[in-house]
C-alpha cells in the first residue's frame, strides 16, 4: 500500500526516509470476509489486543488501485490470500492518509502488525521475503509509432508531454534528458500546482494512464503495478513496455527501474515475520493468480 514505497527514488535518500519519518476488479468472497476497523473521521484506529487468529494489515484507505477501503485494492487481496495461507483472517485497520505514513502512524504505534508493498530491504522494518518483483514501464498508445523502449530514445526529447511521478526513477531521467523544464508546468498542474516540496504530493495514477488515451502526453512513465489495471482496462488499446534495469543517467550513475516487494512488520517482531514467509509460500498460487488478473508484469525476484 505504500508507495513509497519504494520504487520512489526518493525512498533511497535521507530526505525521503525523513518525510515517511515524520511523516473495477470485484472482490472474491475471501476478500469479503475480511474484516475492517473503522475510525472516526480524523481520528487514529484504536488499537486492539493481539488475536493469534487475525492479521491485522496496516492499510491506506484511499491509495488506489493498490488499497482501496472496498477491498479491491491489488495489495488488499494479496494480504487477505497470504492470511488465509497463514490460516488466519486479514483485518485490515484503514488510515487516511497515504500509505507512505503506515509504518510510522500504524506499525510503529502497534496500531496494526503488517504494511503490505515495501521495497524489500526498507530499513524501517523487518521485512518478510520478497513475494514478487516488477518495475517501471513506458505507457503508449497502440495505434501511435511511438514504441519506446529505452530512456535512450531519442524520439523522448520531442514528444510531446510526458508524465512521470514525482519522486521516482522517471522523473529523474526526465531531467536527465534535459526535458524536465519543458513538462514541468504540465506535471503540476496535475496536481493542481501543489508543490511536492515539504509535502507528500502525487499524481494519480489513473490520471497518468488517461493523459495518455486522450492524447495530452505522448509517454506516461509510472511503476507498473501502479497503472496496470488501468492499461489492461482501457478502451483505447494501450502498450505497456518495461524500462530496462541497465537504465544508466549521463553521468555513469545505474538507475534501477525494477524492485522486489515484501512485507514488513516492527523489527523485534521475527516470530510474525516468519509466519507470514510461510503464508507467502502458501499463497503463492493465489498471489500469482492475483498480479496476473491486475495484468501486472512481473520478472523473478533477486533474491
Amino acid at each position: 500500500m505504500p508507495r513509497n514505497s519504494g520504487r520512489l527514488f526518493a525512498i533511497h535518500s535521507a530526505a525521503f526516509l525523513a518525510l515517511a519519518t515524520l511523516s473495477a476488479v470485484p472482490v472474491s468472497a475471501q476478500e469479503s470476509e475480511a474484516q475492517a476497523i473503522q475510525s472516526e473521521p480524523g481520528k487514529a484506529p484504536a488499537a486492539l489486543p493481539a488475536d493469534p487468529s487475525i492479521l491485522r494489515v496496516c492499510a491506506s484507505e484511499s491509495q488506489p488501485p493498490l488499497s482501496m477501503k472496498d477491498g479491491s485494492g491489488l495489495e488488499n487481496r494479496i494480504a487477505a490470500a497470504v492470511a488465509e495461507g497463514m490460516g488466519r483472517k486479514a483485518q485490515f485497520v484503514w488510515f487516511a492518509k497515504p500509505a507512505i505514513y503506515l509504518v510510522r502512524d500504524g506499525l510503529d504505534k502497534k496500531l496494526c502488525d503488517v504494511v503490505v508493498g515495501l521495497d524489500t530491504g526498507d530499513p524501517r522494518v523487518l521485512g518478510t521475503k520478497p513475494y514478487y518483483r516488477s518495475g517501471y514501464v513506458f505507457v503508449t498508445r497502440s495505434d501511435k509509432d511511438l514504441d519506446v523502449k529505452s530512456w535512450a530514445d531519442p524520439r523522448l526529447k520531442s514528444v510531446d508531454h510526458m508524465v512521470v511521478a514525482f519522486g521516482t526513477p522517471g522523473e529523474a531521467m526526465l531531467k536527465d534528458i534535459g526535458r524536465y523544464e519543458e513538462d514541468m508546468a504540465y506535471l503540476y498542474s496535475l496536481v493542481n500546482f501543489r508543490a511536492p516540496r515539504n509535502q507528500y504530493t502525487q499524481i494519480d495514477p489513473g490520471r497518468m494512464v488517461s493523459e495518455v488515451v486522450s492524447g495530452k502526453a505522448d509517454v506516461a512513465v509510472a511503476f507498473a503495478p501502479e497503472v496496470a489495471r488501468y492499461v489492461k482496462a482501457s478502451s483505447t488499446p494501450l502498450r505497456m513496455t518495461p524500462v530496462p534495469d541497465d537504465t544508466v543517467r549521463s553521468d555513469g550513475q545505474r538507475m534501477p527501474q525494477s524492485f522486489d516487494q515484501s512485507m514488513g512488520v516492527r523489527r523485534d517482531d521475527a516470530a510474525l515475520q516468519q509466519a507470514l514467509d510461510a503464508g507467502i509460500a502458501k499463497a503463492r498460487p493465489q498471489i500469482e493468480a492475483i498480479l496476473k488478473q491486475d495484468g501486472v508484469p512481473v520478472s523473478p525476484v533477486s533474491n
